[in-house]
């Protein structure tokens, strides 16, 4: 299967199954969703309004069913949808007839409008769905379907999809199953379960935001986002490994045809000898999955000793930083090294060597609104045991990996609340953490060379070098290109804006050390 706009290939030998979302993915009920949600809902808000005596806002489809609703389970993104305008309605029953005033009777109304349409216009299928799909089937890989809807074997028999697919789970599965909605990513791992793969060895296709959350959250090997319409960032925001328009420009490659990888750092060492020449060396590197390997908790992210004294050794011929999502503190504390400069909280906090300490000021005018958050948080959740509000300078963590699943719901819902009192604030998703975060433009590339300009190496006669792992680190590969060096830290390719690749921190060791020997160099 080739295409002349291929972004990424997947290698047959790295995985064993993949698992597409249904709709937006395999076929455009997405839009007839869309469509019917809008109808169901403009209905109420207009009646609504009316009684109120207030001008009626209608639902959006470009935010308000991007943001709530699109790839939810169908009394959640009704349920997310009306906190968004701060209303609440009784749950009533799921026997309540269509248009009731309950939640469930306003589903049961966008339902019946979804399957009418779906009757009068038919499904439209993505044919480079299935031709992508056909091709991982040739090359021995397993796919499974996934989708929060009711009725995904009634759209798949009406396009005779359901033989396309080895496993199906949906919204009938997620009832008997109890099976909670996206962002969290417990579907897709029951399909995987089925599928008898591995998380790790499967991949994740996915066009909702709260997918590939919900993939990036279940450690998946890769997440796909399809963006048909534009939103490529949003996704790899939120967890896409890479992010696409459709799924024509994805490849798959068999054992006999190996993907085109990046050139590695360290086989084209000579090459990044030859760019640096004469200029000085600076060096910055995310933490996580860096330095470190990935482990199941933070708290057990520690450099090995080897890591560590190559790190200093460096820092002595060169400047050297971490760039990490941690707090000051908490990024100083783990690492333990006082030759270095740190910058927690992506770049707001800067500190270093003889007393080096900046704070970057972008931040400074979200911290009473975060004080604000942080109490109402505390004492809205203080009943719930086992909840942890960690107040991180510039962002709340609200963790409840310890809690009753019960409850995550009711936690969701002040959590939810907090921010749209907040609109300064956004929520985020990490796993089994909610955070709330300064809604501002800011990221690892403006956290990057704002910490050249404090540092004053933001000149021309200075290499700068980037290296990490993570889908935030791609703003900062981005913001170097023609200016710097940007290394991905990664064990199987991806769309990505660097320019070179390691395969694990132990290879991010050896280049170290090769660096050190670099800035040797006689002058």
């Amino acid at each position: 299967m080739a295409h002349p706009k291929t972004a990424f290939v997947i290698a047959a030998g790295s995985f064993e199954a993949v698992i597409f979302d249904l709709d937006g993915v395999v076929t455009d009920t997405a839009s007839v969703h869309a469509a019917a949600w809008k109808k169901m809902f403009d209905d109420f808000l207009s009646r609504d309004a009316a009684r109120k005596g207030i001008p009626f806002q209608p639902f959006e489809i470009e935010t308000d069913y991007r943001l709530y609703v699109d790839g939810k389970p169908r009394l959640d993104g009704l349920r997310s949808f009306l906190r968004s305008r701060g209303m609440k309605l009784p749950e009533g029953r799921a026997e309540d007839p269509p248009g009731a005033k309950t939640v469930h009777g306003l589903a049961r109304q966008k339902n019946e409008d979804f399957l009418k349409r779906v009757r009068e216009q038919g499904v439209e299928v993505y044919g480079s769905t299935v031709d992508l799909i056909h091709c991982l089937k040739k090359h021995g890989l397993k796919t499974a379907v996934i989708s929060s809807s009711k009725s995904c074997a009634l759209i798949l028999d009406s396009v005779n999809l359901s033989d396309l697919f080895d496993v199906r789970v949906d919204g009938v599965d997620s009832e008997i199953l109890g099976i909670p909605g996206k962002p969290a990513p417990d579907i897709f791992l029951e399909a995987a379960r089925q599928l008898r793969v591995a998380p790790e060895r499967a991949v994740v296709v996915e066009d909702a935001v709260s997918g590939v959350q919900a993939g990036r959250a279940g450690n998946f090997g890769l997440v796909i986002g399809i963006a048909r319409t534009g939103g490529k960032e949003d996704l790899l925001k939120n967890g896409a490994h890479v992010a696409v328009e459709d799924l024509s420009e994805i490849s798959v490659a068999g054992d006999s045809e190996p993907c085109e990888p990046l050139p590695s750092a360290l086989e084209d060492f000579e090459g990044i000898s030859r760019q640096a020449g004469e200029r000085r060396i600076a060096l910055f590197l995310d933490y996580d999955g860096t330095l470190t390997p990935i482990v199941e908790t933070p708290d057990r992210a520690v450099m090995h000793q080897d890591m560590r004294e190559a790190v200093i050794e460096l820092s002595r011929l060169c400047p050297l930083g971490i760039i990490s999502g941690r707090d000051l503190q908490d990024v100083r504390d783990k690492v333990r090294i006082d030759s270095i400069i740190y910058a927690g909280s992506h770049g707001f906090d800067i500190s270093g060597p003889k007393g080096l300490q900046v704070e970057n000021t972008v931040g400074e005018e979200f911290l009473p609104v975060l004080d604000r958050a942080e109490k109402e948080l505390s004492e809205k959740l203080s009943s719930i045991q086992g909840l942890l509000v960690e107040r991180k300078k510039f962002a709340i963590a609200i963790h409840y990996r310890l809690v009753d699943p019960a409850r995550v719901e009711e936690i969701e819902r002040v959590v939810d609340e907090v921010a749209g009192q907040n609109p300064k604030l956004r929520k985020a998703y990490g796993k089994k953490i909610f955070e709330l975060q300064p809604q501002m433009d800011w990221h690892k590339g403006k956290a990057l060379f704002s910490l050249l300009r404090a540092l004053k190496l933001d000149e021309e006669d200075v290499l700068p070098f980037y290296l990490g792992d993570d889908v935030t680190d791609e703003d900062a590969f981005r913001a170097l290109q023609g200016r710097g060096i940007g290394i991905v830290v990664r064990d199987h390719p991806y769309e990505t804006a660097a320019s070179y690749s390691l395969k694990n921190p132990g290879e991010v060791r050896e280049f170290l050390l090769r660096l050190i020997s670099f800035c040797r160099r006689s002058p």
